[in-house]
């Protein structure tokens, strides 16, 4: 039985020469786990923004075709009432959480709607949340993990039937990922809701999702059950998304003749998608387990420091209790040349570690410096150009009415000779030429991200923070801005990358630094980090799949690619 009918859907933007939406159709089963699949600006957002009736009631555009929920005809009904039936978890949530304790905000909308029960039904979503022991505390008291289990929380607490989240794990640790898939599961399970993720993490969707659904060029090309659609991994490519890295490696070992071809001959039905399959697929296979390929463990040489720490401390202020101690005693050298991976679960001092390094805040006691001197002497224009910061939300970069305003802003400011060349130069860098008008804060998110790296990179600064860069973006972004990281090589030397994103910290970084509970818990090379299983699980480390799939196979050493991967295989 259909809970939700899209029918030939067709919406366009104010001022967008395209459509966004192209006579898009699909019926979603009630009780479904279903994720929603494409690459950034493909319309997964603006798909699910007319399923709680955003569109077209609160944004406006032309709109053409019907979606029904229930069988109510978004258009004809208020929003009022359909958020009663759909929940929406927003990529934004924090803009979701409006009242300072976490009770007064998970009850609030029962609240607004008069229930006399506002706050048993908040008190319950917290509990089915994971979140009852923070009934009394303040919101900002809370993780960036609690804060989006909050903001779903008060989502769930009006028992919408349909629960829509717009990339619920972009910005989350694996432990803390996990957590929040895990109450997914149980609305679904235990409480019957149909769950709708925009998701790009393929191995959440082969573990948790029942269906996924393809969008390209702003329409429905398929709905399939979760591991078929994983295995077709052509399609995937095509469309900027990650298939499981398994999948990839079967496909490459068949086609280099390491795999016969005869057993995979109908490849959307017995590709592996994860480690388990994995197994079955490449135990007969290997060839040896044994160090196939030598691989060094590279040091780095001892560099002339360009930031150092020195015993600092850090509290934040607090509305009641002892002051938060984010660091305490914090030393820690960053050499010129780096390129470094900030690496911890979600509040372990990462995003902190990054402002206190451009002089957003102040450490309580000790010293920042910036080649030998204290970044609280210096004046906040050398700062500015000695170093920039791309924030983990990148509308916080947006402060001009189009992209072109945005980059070019700094630029303008400092009297850089030939600003609007070097602006063309960055629209064209990453993919951006087409929406220079546009204003960032109505961007897709990967678009956002691009044009916040497009910012941030525009003074070409000595030292670049990155907080977080790879969230929420498709194959082809993240190339990009795996890219523009390898051109930066002369201009802007020095790195430091704040992530979850294991992939990255593998392809790219140098040098990996361990944050645990504002103290330094391991730092080193990614084949000391990853080995060191203490560590691991302390921060909740999740490396590649490809990692994952060697060890299980026994391989000695670590694989960090699938070509590493693919060498135990040859004759």
């Amino acid at each position: 039985m259909s809970i939700i009918e899209i029918r030939n859907l067709t919406f366009t933007y104010p001022g967008a020469s395209e459509p966004t939406l192209k006579n898009a159709s699909a019926e979603i089963e009630k009780g479904d786990f279903l994720a929603i699949v494409g690459n950034n600006g493909c319309g997964k957002s603006t798909l699910c923004k007319t399923l709680n009736g955003l569109i077209p009631h609160f944004i406006v555009g032309d709109m053409d075709g019907d979606v029904l929920i229930d069988g109510m005809n978004t258009k004809e009904q208020e929003i009022g009432t359909l958020a009663r039936k759909v929940g929406y978890v927003y990529q934004d949530f924090e803009n979701q959480i409006v009242c300072p304790t976490v009770l007064e905000d998970v009850s609030y909308a029962c609240l607004n709607y008069a229930m006399p029960d506002y706050e048993e039904k908040g008190r319950e979503a917290l509990k089915v949340c994971g979140l009852s022991s923070k009934t009394g505390d303040y919101v900002w008291q809370l993780s960036g993990g609690q804060k989006h289990l909050l903001a779903l929380a008060g989502t769930a607490a009006l028992s919408p039937d349909i629960l829509i989240l717009d990339e619920p794990i972009a910005q989350l640790d694996p432990a803390h990922a996990d957590g929040i898939y895990d109450v997914l599961k149980e609305l679904n399970e235990k409480y019957g809701k149909t769950i709708i993720v925009i998701e790009h993490h393929t191995d959440y969707i082969v573990k948790y999702c029942r269906h996924v659904m393809l969008l390209k060029d702003g329409t429905v090309q398929w709905t399939l059950p979760a591991k078929e659609a994983m295995r077709r991994t052509e399609e995937l490519q095509a469309c900027n998304i990650f298939p499981p890295q398994v999948a990839i490696a079967t496909e490459r070992m068949i086609d280099g003749g390491l795999l016969p071809k005869e057993p995979f001959l109908k490849r959307d039905q017995v590709l592996p998608v994860d480690v388990e399959e994995g197994m079955h697929v490449f135990t007969p296979y290997l060839k040896n387990k044994g160090p196939a390929c030598k691989q060094t463990v590279t040091r780095q040489k001892q560099r002339d420091a360009i930031i150092d720490f020195k015993n600092v401390t850090v509290k934040y202020r607090a509305v009641k209790g002892e002051p938060p101690k984010i660091f305490d005693d914090f030393s820690l050298q960053i050499g010129k040349g780096e390129k470094i991976a900030l690496i911890g679960s979600n509040g372990a001092g990462k995003s902190t570690m990054l402002k206190l390094m451009m002089g957003l805040i102040r450490p309580e006691s000790g010293q920042v410096l910036l080649n030998g001197r204290p970044t609280a002497d210096l004046p906040k224009e050398e700062l500015g150009r000695s170093i920039s910061i791309v924030y983990q939300n990148p509308e916080e970069m947006f402060i001009k009415d189009s992209i072109r305003k945005d980059i070019e802003y700094a630029m303008m400011v400092r009297k850089v000779e030939d600003y609007q060349k070097r602006t063309d130069e960055l629209l064209e860098m990453f993919r951006l030429t087409d929406l220079q008008d546009r204003d960032g804060r109505l961007l897709s998110g990967g678009q956002m991200r691009r044009a916040s790296l497009a910012i941030g990179i525009a003074l070409q600064p000595e030292i670049l923070l990155l907080d977080e860069p790879t969230a929420n973006l498709d194959i082809a972004t993240r190339r990009e801005i795996m890219k523009t990281l390898q051109l930066l090589k002369g201009v802007t030397d020095t790195v430091v990358i704040a992530t979850h994103d294991m992939q990255l910290v593998c392809d790219w970084a140098e040098r990996l630094i361990v944050l645990s509970a504002g103290y330094v818990i391991a730092d080193g090379t990614k084949e000391e980090i990853f080995a060191d299983m203490y560590v691991r699980q302390q921060v909740g480390i999740r490396p590649p799949q490809i990692y994952d799939m060697g060890r299980t196979l026994g391989i000695e050493n670590p694989c960090f690619t699938i070509d590493e991967f693919m060498e135990y295989f040859r004759g």
